[in-house]
């Protein structure tokens, strides 16, 4: 059982800048994620709003700060999921379902899970005409007709990029104006996505792929039955913290973990950063977290240097 000074549990935009903080200030760091690192930075089609950067895509500028993580000397587990961990004693532990470790500290930085629309057959057709994720999945639907349910940034920018491979981009939003930037809201009106507002999908129907969903308008609970080759839904995300909640960390009603200004939890040694901790789901914002996680557990970690080796 390998032990570490830090321990950085998701490897989205904060979990990856608290590791290049760290490994470049001389802690031992290993930073682990269930999936490659990126976190939902890498699927957004294109990012503008970063500074530095006029348009890059989400996917390049994980793949930019996975460099710098290595090159900070921070050993990196991708593909291994957090089954189980115990933070209540000085040493934590953290299990996967491939290894053990011990540490002195953890910063969890986990995200969140795409929401769901809760619509009848939505689950039946996920991965046949039901999509969470329009880079990845985009490219399937070229000269065809979707669907994209939302009406922030991420549902906005879903449509720009779909715009430019399917037939016919329509925007489904259950208000009646948009929750995203203005510059984004004009380009949206400006290229010629249709927008349907008031509005929520009941069901999604088709044989073996989509064909078609129920729209109901909720204003006067009329319903209409649209065609669509494919259904992109951007409504947000649900916090992964149910793992961390259960060993003792704090969550609010909705399940973000609970911080305070210094991204500290209720546990000593303990913190939290990114989208898991609720506010606004930007990668500036996820970035800045992550860096305050970083100062904070250094503190902690100097503060016992005579229990610890750095």
């Amino acid at each position: 059982m390998k032990h570490y000074n830090l321990c950085i549990i998701g490897g989205g935009p904060a979990g990856m800048t608290a590791a290049i903080y760290a490994g470049r200030s001389g802690l031992s760091t290993i930073i682990i994620d269930s999936m490659a690192l990126g976190g939902a930075m890498a699927t957004a089609p294109i990012i503008e709003n970063y500074p530095g950067w006029e348009s890059i895509t989400g996917l390049e500028l994980a793949q930019i700060m996975k460099k710098q993580v290595v090159k900070a000397g921070v050993e990196i587990r991708e593909m291994e999921k957090v089954v189980e961990v115990n933070l209540q004693s000085k040493v934590k532990t953290v299990k996967t379902d491939l290894e053990e470790y011990t540490c002195d500290s953890v910063i969890i930085a986990t995200g969140g899970e795409r929401k769901r629309l809760g619509a009848k057959g939505e689950a039946e057709f996920y991965g046949r005409g039901v999509s969470y994720c329009a880079v990845c999945d985009g490219a399937l639907y070229k000269d065809k007709d979707v669907i994209v349910v939302g009406g922030g940034n991420c549902a906005v920018s879903a449509a720009l990029y779909l715009k430019n491979i399917a037939r016919n981009v329509t925007l489904i939003h259950r208000r009646d104006d948009l929750r995203c930037e203005s510059v984004l809201k004009n380009r949206l009106i400006d290229c010629g996505v249709k927008l349907i507002w008031n509005s929520v999908i009941r069901e999604v129907k088709g044989d073996k792929t989509l064909k078609t969903v129920v729209v109901e308008n909720t204003m006067n609970q009329s319903l209409v039955e649209l065609p669509a080759d494919g259904l992109f839904i951007e409504i947000g995300i649900v916090p992964n913290s149910s793992i961390f909640s259960c060993a003792g960390v704090t969550v609010n009603e909705a399940g973000y973990i609970i911080v305070d200004k210094d991204m500290k939890t209720n546990i000593p040694g303990v913190f939290a950063a990114g989208d898991v901790t609720g506010g606004v789901e930007q990668i500036s914002v996820a970035v800045g977290k992550g860096t305050v996680a970083y100062n904070s557990a250094y503190e902690y970690i100097r503060s016992i240097a005579n229990e610890c080796k750095i």
